[in-house]
C-alpha cells in the first residue's frame, strides 16, 4: 500500500499491532530501545539460567488462540503449552495448600473448609462465566473513543449483569464466609491496582479465567510467546530496529511526520506508541501537542510497582510448586501499604515462581530457577541496595521456615530489579509494573485515549490505555489500535 507506520516499542501490544498492520499490507517499522523484542516481557540469560523478567502467568489461553488463528496459525505452531495442576500453592502462616486445577477439584477443597461452598462455587463461576463472555464479546474490543460505541441494545441490556457498582470483596462475601476461600477468590484482582473493596465485582470474571480456563505454561518460558509473535510479525513483513530508542515524535501542523532516533529521522504516515503512554506524551511530544497535563497523570490511580529477584539456586528444592503465593503475613496490612497508605511494607506478601519445576530447560541440570515478586506502591522513594538485600533475606528466611530448606547461601546467580529500574529501563510512570488500576473511573472512555486529540495520526496502545494491564489485554490493545489505524489510512486513500 506504500503507507508507512512507525511503532514505538515491541512489547506485546507493539508485536500484536505489527502483525495486524503488516498483515494488511502496510509498511511497518518497529523501533525498540532494548536489544531484543518483548519490552517488559524481556528475557535475561546468565550462567545457564533463563529468566522471564516480566510476566510469568499464562492466563486466558483463548486470547492467545484467537490472536494466532487470525493469521491461520495456532500457538502450538510456535510453542508447547502445559496446564499446571495444581495451579499454584498458597502458604499461610501455619499451613500450605495446593489450589487444584478445575472447578470440581477446587470445590472439593472448599467443601472441606465450608460446607455448601462447592455448590456456591458452581453458582459463582456460572455468573463469572457470563461476565467473561459479555466482556469479551461486547466491551473489551472497543477502542473507548466515545460513549457512542456502547449505545447498542445488547450492550445496554448486558450492563446490568456486570456488577459494576458492587465490589469484588462484597460479591465474594455473598457466596463464601471462610477467610481462606475469600483470599483465594480475591487474589486475582490484587494486581489490578486497588483494594478488593474498591474493585468492581465485574472482575469476578478473572476467577473464571483462573479456575475454568486454567493456568498454563509455555515450555521454554513466557518469552517463547514473544518469540512467536516476533517471528509471525517478521513473516508478515514487519521490520524491527533494536537499540533504536525514539527520541522525539516530529509534528508539523498537528500531524506527525515521523520519529527521530539516533540514526536520524524516520518518516511515517502514522505513529503508534506502545511504550509507556506518560513517557511518550511528556517526553517525546512538543508541549503544544500533549493531551494531558502533569496534574492529570498525578491524579491517575496506578497498579502496583514491584521488587523483583532472579535467583539461580545450586540444588533442587522440595515443598514448592511452579507458582507460590506467600500469604503468611497480614494480608490487609500489606494491601494498605500498596493502595491506601503508600509505604515500604515491613512484612510483605510475595509471589515465588519456580519454573524449573515444570521446565528443566530454564536452569542448568540439578539447579533451580527462582523468580520473586513483592508488590509495592508506585512512586516510592528510597529504592536502595540495602533495602533490596533486606527484603531478599526476609523472603529467603520465610521460604526456609515453610520448607525447611535454608537457601540463603545457595544462590549461584542473583539479580534484582526494583522500582527505579522500571523507570530507567522502561520509562514506567512512577515505576508502575502493570499500568493503570482497573477501577470503574479508569475504564473505557475514562482511560487515556487510544487516538490523540491533538495529533491527527498519532495512536496509542498498551497497558496505560484500553483495555488495561496484563498480557492478554496488551495483545488485544495492539489489535484494537491496528483496526482504528487501518480505518484511518483507508479513509486517506483516493477514490478511484
Amino acid at each position: 500500500m506504500g503507507q508507512r507506520i512507525c511503532i514505538i516499542g515491541s512489547g506485546f501490544a507493539g508485536l500484536s499491532a505489527a502483525c495486524f498492520l503488516a498483515g494488511q499490507g502496510f509498511e511497518v517499522d518497529v523501533f525498540e530501545a532494548l536489544d531484543k523484542p518483548g519490552g517488559r516481557a524481556s528475557l535475561w540469560e546468565e550462567k545457564g539460567f533463563k529468566f522471564d523478567m516480566g510476566p510469568s502467568w499464562y492466563w486466558m489461553p483463548d486470547v492467545f488462540e484467537r490472536f494466532f488463528q487470525q493469521f491461520n496459525r495456532q500457538p502450538s505452531d510456535y510453542y508447547q503449552l502445559v496446564r499446571l495442576d495444581p495451579s499454584y500453592r498458597i502458604f499461610w502462616k501455619e499451613t500450605a495448600v495446593d489450589i487444584p486445577a478445575g472447578a470440581v477439584a477446587l470445590g472439593e477443597l472448599f467443601e472441606r473448609w465450608e460446607p455448601g461452598s462447592s455448590r456456591a462455587l458452581q453458582l459463582y463461576l456460572r455468573e463469572a462465566a457470563r461476565k467473561y463472555e459479555i466482556a469479551m464479546q461486547k466491551f473489551v474490543f472497543k477502542p473507548g473513543l466515545s460513549w457512542l460505541e456502547f449505545l447498542d441494545a445488547d450492550i445496554i441490556r448486558a450492563i446490568g449483569k456486570l456488577d459494576l457498582l458492587s465490589s469484588i470483596q462484597r460479591h465474594v462475601g455473598c457466596y463464601f464466609k471462610d477467610e481462606r476461600i475469600r483470599q483465594i477468590m480475591q487474589f486475582p484482582v490484587l494486581f489490578l491496582g486497588s483494594l478488593p473493596q474498591d474493585t468492581p465485582a465485574l472482575y469476578s470474571l478473572m476467577n473464571y479465567a483462573d479456575i475454568e480456563l486454567g493456568t498454563w505454561y509455555p515450555i521454554g518460558g513466557m518469552y517463547r510467546v514473544v518469540e512467536a509473535m516476533y517471528a509471525l510479525a517478521r513473516s508478515l513483513g514487519a521490520r524491527f530496529h533494536f537499540q533504536q530508542a525514539v527520541e522525539q515524535i516530529i509534528v508539523k501542523q498537528s500531524k506527525a511526520t515521523g520519529v527521530l532516533t539516533k540514526t536520524g529521522f524516520q518518516p511515517a504516515d502514522v505513529v503508534l506508541a506502545t511504550a509507556d503512554y506518560h513517557h511518550v506524551e511528556q517526553s517525546l511530544l512538543p508541549e503544544p501537542y500533549r493531551q494531558y497535563r502533569p496534574s492529570y497523570w498525578l491524579s491517575r490511580r496506578l497498579s502496583p510497582s514491584a521488587m523483583l529477584y532472579y535467583l539461580g539456586i545450586d540444588r533442587k528444592l522440595t515443598g514448592l510448586r511452579h507458582h507460590n503465593l506467600f500469604f503468611d503475613t497480614d494480608f490487609d496490612r500489606h494491601a494498605r501499604h500498596i493502595y491506601a497508605e503508600p509505604s515500604w511494607p515491613e512484612e510483605p506478601l510475595f509471589y515465588l515462581s519456580v519454573p524449573s519445576i515444570t521446565d528443566p530447560s530454564v536452569a542448568p541440570p540439578g539447579q533451580e530457577n527462582l523468580f520473586v515478586l513483592i508488590p509495592l506502591a508506585p512512586g516510592l522513594d528510597g529504592d536502595t541496595p540495602r533495602l533490596r538485600e533486606d527484603y531478599l533475606q526476609q523472603v529467603l528466611n520465610r521460604i526456609a521456615w515453610h520448607t525447611g530448606q535454608h537457601i540463603s547461601s545457595d544462590p549461584v546467580y542473583q539479580k534484582t530489579f526494583g522500582p527505579d529500574d522500571f523507570v530507567n529501563r522502561y520509562h514506567a510512570f512512577r515505576g508502575n509494573a502493570y499500568g493503570l488500576a482497573n477501577t470503574l473511573r479508569q475504564t473505557a472512555v475514562w482511560k487515556p485515549r487510544m487516538r490523540s486529540r491533538k495529533v491527527e495520526n498519532l495512536f496509542f496502545a498498551g497497558q496505560l490505555t484500553v483495555p488495561g494491564p496484563g498480557v492478554p489485554p496488551a495483545i488485544i490493545s495492539g489489535e484494537i489500535a491496528a483496526r482504528i489505524i487501518t480505518k484511518y489510512l483507508h479513509q486517506l486513500l483516493p477514490v478511484i
